[in-house]
């Protein structure tokens, strides 16, 4: 995975006209669920912020079949793209927005709204209200100092808020057309009357985020960043196909008739080798897009997709099944391991929880030995652990205020070893 990366960004810094011969290894992970295929991908995505989409093949059909079509994965893609870009390009001018909705919100707070004059249904300007006497410098600056300090945040002003109300859109683009409903969306924002705004009651600081945001968005140009995410969904763009042994052939007779498996193979075929799909935001190539497939193969095996589709994933990685010293690994390592989630969870009723080293040992240990037991389901298993653990904990919180809780292993034992002991209990709990 991590040679894969390196060769996009490897790709960048050739001469251009290699470059376009230069088109990605894709990968097939195999391996069962649990062992963290998805969290490689999200994370590589996220290191080098390229857009990611992870889709699930068993939700695709084949074309002429009621479903969702493969080329959806790339429209959401670009989307994804789109939202990256955008959030980027906001960060940018966000500083520049926050001084001009400082400046709208000192107008509001001083009684000078930058509002146009409204016009009267009969086509000229409505009479303009009563002239307020206007604020000097001095006193602008002094509503700005109290606006920073905070002193005005219990305050409640009304600001203009834009509405929407095409939500029966959402709900008539059904699967298989999405790009019908987002094209109808936008005919209708276009339409005289259709962007409308409302008052809305709010305090001061909640006004300021508002007004933020809406500058942002007038600062940010819409067509660079429609132009910057489809090159860079083009070209470090990341589709994350999870589930693609169940669209797998199986081996022997097949009783019944089938969900069309080889149909959606050969439909994502087009799609992995090379093609152009058209999006709400232009045509997009998929050939240097970067595909990872994956999946537990329990039932079929890799050969048992379409050889055109074996050879558009070159590089196939085997992972194997989680071990205890693993599990312990998950639980200490992670800045977001859940023995700290459950810690900060109980620290809001004013529990201090306190896991010793021999208790995530034991809890590592009872994940594996449930594991082997019964379905191998990986670091999900940690889930149903620790929810187990400390369902007592949790449950009488509001009870134990200002109390520290301390799981060793002994605590570990007593809570789980007759659960851990009846494994038909365990099938159902654990």
């Amino acid at each position: 995975m991590a040679i894969a990366l390196r060769n996009r960004w490897r790709r960048q810094l050739v001469s251009e006209d290699l470059r376009e011969e230069i088109y990605p290894k894709n990968i097939i992970m195999i391996g069962p669920t649990g062992v963290g295929k998805t969290e490689i991908a999200r994370r590589l995505a996220k290191l080098c912020q390229a857009p990611f989409v992870k889709v699930e093949a068993s939700k695709f059909t084949e074309v002429g079949y009621v479903g969702r079509d493969v080329d959806s994965m790339i429209r959401d893609l670009v989307e994804a793209a789109i939202s990256l870009v955008r959030e980027e390009e906001t960060e940018k001018v966000r500083a520049r927005a926050a001084e001009i909705a400082e400046d709208r919100l000192v107008e509001i707070l001083s009684g000078h709204p930058p509002n146009p004059r409204p016009a009267s249904p009969f086509g000229f300007a409505a009479p303009p209200p009563p002239a307020t006497p206007r604020l000097g410098d001095s006193e602008r600056e002094k509503l700005r100092s109290q606006l920073r300090a905070g002193t005005l945040d219990d305050q409640y002003i009304e600001v203009d808020v834009s509405e929407t109300g095409v939500t029966f859109l959402r709900n008539f683009s059904g699967q298989g057309m999405e790009e019908i409903g987002v094209n109808l969306q936008d005919l209708f924002k276009n339409m005289p009357g259709f962007n409308k705004t409302r008052k809305q009651r709010v305090k001061v600081p909640e006004a300021l985020r508002i007004l933020t945001e809406e500058e942002a968005g007038k600062l940010v140009d819409p067509d660079r960043i429609n132009r910057e995410a489809l090159r860079r969904a083009e070209t470090t763009g990341i589709v994350f196909i999870d589930e693609i042994d169940k669209i797998a052939s199986r081996e022997g007779p097949r009783a019944g008739p089938d969900v069309s498996r080889e149909g959606v193979q050969r439909d994502i075929l087009p799609i992995v080798e090379g093609s152009t799909v058209n999006t709400k935001y232009g045509s997009v190539k998929t050939d240097h897009m970067l595909f990872i497939a994956a999946g537990a193969f329990h039932v079929s095996k890799p050969s048992d997709l379409i050889p055109e589709l074996q050879g558009r994933f070159p590089i196939r990685v085997e992972l194997e099944p989680l071990t205890g010293d693993d599990l312990v690994r998950i639980l200490r390592e992670p800045k977001n391991s859940l023995i700290r989630q459950y810690i900060a969870l109980l620290a809001t009723e004013g529990i201090n929880l306190q896991f010793a080293d021999d208790a995530i040992l034991e809890i590592a240990k009872t994940a594996e030995t449930v594991n082997g037991r019964t379905q191998n389901i990986g670091a999900r298993r940690l889930h149903t652990i620790l929810e187990r653990l400390l369902d007592e904990v949790s449950f009488s919180a509001s009870e134990m205020a200002n109390r520290t809780v301390r799981i060793d292993a002994a605590y570990v034992r007593d809570r789980l070893s007759e659960i851990v002991k009846d494994e038909d209990l365990s099938r159902y709990i654990l």
